[in-house]
């Protein structure tokens, strides 16, 4: 799980109009140029840094590097791991032991033949303290990794680890390439071989990055010829390229969505989804401050704030009230969970009952203190502004005033909510697919650097969590999660806000494209151009 960004809007928004009435007098109200029908153009903000999977750590060039390489296993449509270089795994041991049996026939783009050794290759190449990579620790109960033969792989733990089997879907890397060489340098991060529907053509930096599909793959050689990233790191630009042809899929903003994305001819070429993002945003409280170890207080603050009105005015309408700390498409959330709504008037009797009376200005008091504090947010993050001045007139309505504060990203993070030197924060979360919350929510991880910074303690949690991380019982993990989701929608250690929705948007010639809880993207090999363009935008 990693803190969730958003890109702030202004500026830009300006340039497109500017734009947008130029090219209307200009009569440029034509339909998008397809120069090439079978081949798909994304548009990224950035470009990617390095394609190796264990390498691969910001978005631009994750999305690049999953079309490459396999993982032994991968997430379907519903969110549910299954089998990929592995057709299939034996979980022993009360979970202390995983055997793969991989597929066989499987080849590299080059026609080397894809073997145990190379699962081997990729965990010593992981866990290799001279390796640059951040997901050494997904391996760290680990105790051994044997290449049993050519097509079994034993994975030996020290103790029971439920996001082990999801740790596998990491890209396995070709040893026969890699190995005794220094896997950071260019010839091989901008050079990626792997065993991918996609195999690398070129890359222009900065520019665009180009894949074809790989016509040996196991699963079938994909139906779209060729993958194309193009970088375009203004997002108005972006809409520009896509509504006259220089795209076909980018992710929208709301006002983009709503506002721009509504004309007759876009409907006519485009076809727009929208559905939860595995993310979610929250006010989170320092628990060591006196004034929100009472939990009524706490519950109090979430009745104050009506969510809906949260979500229409920052997100245009484009976000579902958050209930806890799974959003709803994850198998983890509870639907059961019954968080604080909207009620004043229950926010006022909580509070009196915590002892928090009316005083001068309207603004309550305890012990002769005012109920005062500080909400510190990043700055260049708008949602977050929008969100924090609409949580304050919330709370003033209910004898509460609250202060916002504007920090640098870093500075806040290292200066403050590392140091637990705050009162109230808003923030969110990126979440894995698999639900493990340990390193957010057990009371271990609090020391300064670590998630659980706002210092929340629950002893039914923290064995929940751990008892969540041994248990492989799809059913039994869900009842756990489901209770975990149950407590902290009861105490409130956030007020959980908002789970933004994903509003992408596809040229209509792309033909199999179904939304799932995993989103679009899962069965993209799948994906089809038909040759008749009369059937295009049918």
């Amino acid at each position: 799980m990693l803190p969730l960004e958003y890109r702030p809007y202004g500026r830009g928004a300006l340039l497109f109009i500017a734009l947008c009435v130029c090219l209307a007098l200009a009569g440029c109200s034509r339909e998008p140029e397809i120069k090439s029908p079978n081949t798909i153009t994304v548009g990224s903000l950035a470009d990617a840094k390095r394609l190796l999977p264990l390498l691969a750590t910001d978005t631009a060039s994750s999305s690049v590097s999953g079309l490459i390489f396999n993982g032994l296993v991968k997430y379907d449509r519903d969110i549910i791991l299954t089998g990929e270089l592995a057709k299939s795994w034996e979980i022993k041991n009360n979970g202390l032991e995983i055997v793969f049996h991989l597929r066989e026939g499987v080849k590299w783009h080059d026609g080397v033949e894809f073997t145990a050794d190379d699962v081997l290759f990729t965990y010593e190449t992981v866990t290799n303290p001279d390796v640059p990579t951040p997901y050494a620790s997904e391996y760290g109960p680990v105790e051994s990794v044997e290449a049993v033969d050519r097509y079994t792989v034993r994975v030996t733990y020290k103790e029971s680890f439920a996001p082990a089997l999801e740790s596998w879907g990491m890209g396995i890397l070709p040893k026969h390439i890699l190995e005794g060489n220094d896997i950071t340098q260019e010839q091989y991060t901008r050079n990626p071989v792997g065993t991918g529907p996609y195999k690398f053509k070129e890359w222009v930096t900065g520019q665009k990055i180009v894949l074809e599909a790989f016509d040996d793959y196991f699963e079938g050689r994909p139906n779209i010829d060729r993958y194309v990233t193009r970088v375009i790191s203004d997002p108005t630009t972006m809409f520009l390229e896509l509504k006259f042809g220089g795209l076909d899929y980018m992710g929208l903003t709301p006002p983009q969505f709503k506002l721009q994305a509504d004309t007759e001819l876009f409907k006519r070429h485009f076809q727009k989804f929208r559905y939860p993002a595995f993310a979610y945003t929250y006010m989170g409280y320092n628990l060591v401050d006196p004034k929100f170890q009472d939990k009524r207080v706490r519950r109090a603050l979430t009745h104050a704030l009506n969510k809906r009105d949260i979500i229409k005015g920052v997100l245009m309408g484009f976000g579902t009230p958050c209930t806890g700390p799974f959003p709803p498409e994850s198998w983890a959330f509870n639907p059961d969970a019954r968080d604080p709504e909207y009620d004043p008037e229950m926010a006022k009797r909580l509070l009196n009952e915590a002892g928090w009376t009316p005083g001068p200005g309207g603004i309550l008091h305890k012990d002769g203190k005012p109920f005062r504090f500080d909400l510190i947010t990043n700055q260049g993050n708008n949602t977050r502004i929008k969100t924090a001045q609409i949580i304050k007139e919330h709370l003033k309505a209910v004898g509460i005033e609250m202060n916002i504060k504007v920090l640098e990203w870093q500075a806040m993070l290292h200066e403050f909510v590392d140091k637990k030197r705050f009162e109230a924060v808003l923030m969110g979360w990126a979440l894995g697919r698999d639900p493990d919350a340990y390193i957010i929510w057990h009371s271990s991880q609090t020391k300064e650097g670590a998630f659980n910074f706002i210092s929340y303690e629950n002893e039914e949690v923290d064995r929940l969590l751990i008892e969540g991380r041994r248990t492989f019982d799809m059913e039994k993990r869900r009842e756990i999660y489901h209770r975990v989701h149950e407590i902290l929608a009861e105490e409130q250690p956030y007020t959980f806000l908002y789970v933004p929705d994903a509003l992408p948007v596809l040229h209509k010639r792309f033909k199999g494209v179904e939304k799932a809880p995993l989103g679009i993207w899962y069965d993209f090999i799948k994906w089809r151009v038909p040759e008749d363009r009369a059937q295009w935008y049918q």
